[in-house]
């Protein structure tokens, strides 16, 4: 009985320890990754005003969209790992990840 009421307290303190260093490193990282995709933008319409070939022009275009798409699926998957890793309950991780899983649906 006694280990039972210490093990929640134990897993509650390191979870929200734990979610939020996780969120601000992953959130960094796709900061920097839409960061990139600006000047792949930027870049992008340079190549247009200089009149540079409509292939060359297509190719970093696929590239930006590429990139686009990285960026979206990390911040889902980050998305998914914060709400399993720091969910109270199996019914809040099912919530959670159904959220995620309709966000996908919607926008992927």
């Amino acid at each position: 009985m006694n280990d039972s009421s210490v093990k929640p307290s134990v897993r509650r303190s390191v979870a929200p320890a734990s979610g939020p260093v996780y969120r601000t490193e992953h959130q960094r990282d796709v900061i920097n990754r839409l960061k990139r995709i600006e000047g792949q933008v930027r870049g992008l319409i340079d190549m247009v005003e200089d009149g540079r070939s409509c292939e060359d022009v297509a190719q970093q275009m696929a590239a930006a969209r590429k990139a686009m798409d990285k960026a979206f699926y990390r911040m889902m998957a980050t998305s998914v790992m914060e709400a399993v890793s720091s969910s109270e309950s199996e019914v809040h991780t099912f919530r959670e990840v159904e959220r995620s899983t309709r966000i996908l649906e919607k926008y992927a």
